[in-house]
């Protein structure tokens, strides 16, 4: 089977915008490859290890390929997603001037190369995520995250990703009900649930994150503490009386995690606030350092205090308690 490919040279910033894009137009796979330069900074206190092609990508810039099966529209596509990345600019976010390219290329050439690079990475004190297909022996009190992202989504190596996670690592004491939103590929929910949270509702307006999330938990064992719903938030708390067996989580919840933009994160920041109850905290990822001023100022005046804020090359995660 020969697949449409469509390349987006952008910058770092904007790849989790124009990935997100490229899958709600069908993409039946999406690679990410950012500057592989020796010169960028990697965290590896925990001994991680990075087994990354070198290549001649400039540093803050990123190469998204998105694949479409034959038969696709390409021409309406195209259009499409060159709308949505110029919106990009409503946002603040610098897309680095995109050039998109389109090619054919056989399924062989893409299903299964990118597994090659993806290995189990330890992400902090005690969790590690490791792809189904690797094998891996723990060390005592390890916590592995068992994922199968699919191609399309996060992997817990992407920075907000992994940001994220070492800041759940800090946050969840035990016993916690969790609404984790814009879910992806579950590997937050998995990652709250393991951690010792009692209850996860995790959210996604994708379908295929929905399809893709409730595997990686089966495949977790997390069927009887994660529940997977294609919802937004608010659509999620207007269901004030959820049906018996949907999930378990007690609203108010104690945690909200949300690892999407800035700008999304302004959007529904009352909607966290009415999910949340007194004294429950709010993390907050995939923030670019620019926007943190943005972010932090309408947790303030939406009655949050912030808490604590942690740093990975460009990206911000915060941490912010409801009064």
């Amino acid at each position: 089977m020969r697949w449409h490919e469509v390349t987006v040279h952008t910058t770092e910033e904007a790849v989790e915008m124009i990935s997100n894009f490229m899958h709600e137009l069908g993409a039946g796979g999406v690679s990410i490859e950012e500057s592989g330069t020796l010169n960028k900074p990697r965290d590896t206190s925990l001994g991680q290890w990075y087994e990354l092609p070198l290549n001649d990508i400039p540093e803050g810039r990123a190469v998204i390929k998105g694949y479409y099966s034959e038969g696709t529209d390409m021409e309406r596509l195209l259009q499409q997603l060159e709308q949505s990345i110029k919106q990009l600019s409503e946002f603040d976010i610098d897309t680095g001037s995109p050039v998109i390219e389109h090619g054919l290329v056989d399924d062989e050439d893409w299903a299964n190369a990118w597994k090659q690079y993806y290995k189990p990475l330890r992400i902090s004190d005690r969790l590690t995520v490791k792809p189904t297909w690797e094998d891996y022996d723990p060390a005592p009190g390890e916590i592995v995250l068992e994922l199968d992202p699919g191609m399309a989504f996060g992997t817990g190596t992407h920075a907000t990703t992994a940001l994220c996670l070492r800041t759940l690592d800090k946050v969840i004491r035990g016993g916690e009900d969790v609404i984790d939103v814009g879910t992806g590929s579950g590997v937050l929910s998995i990652a709250a649930a393991k951690l010792g949270a009692r209850a996860v509702l995790a959210l996604d307006l994708d379908p295929v994150a929905v399809s893709s999330a409730e595997e990686n938990t089966s495949l977790n064992g997390l069927e009887n503490q994660i529940t997977v719903k294609q919802s937004d938030l608010l659509g999620a708390l207007k269901e004030q009386e959820p049906q018996q067996g949907e999930t378990s989580i007690q609203l108010p919840v104690q945690v909200v995690v949300a690892n999407i933009l800035a700008e999304i994160i302004v959007q529904f920041v009352e909607d966290v606030r009415e999910a949340l109850q007194p004294g429950g905290l709010y993390v907050a990822s995939g923030i670019i350092q620019a926007k943190q001023d943005l972010v932090e100022k309408a947790l303030t005046e939406h009655g949050f205090v912030i808490e604590e804020t942690f740093r990975e090359l460009d990206w911000i995660a915060i941490v912010a308690r409801k009064l």
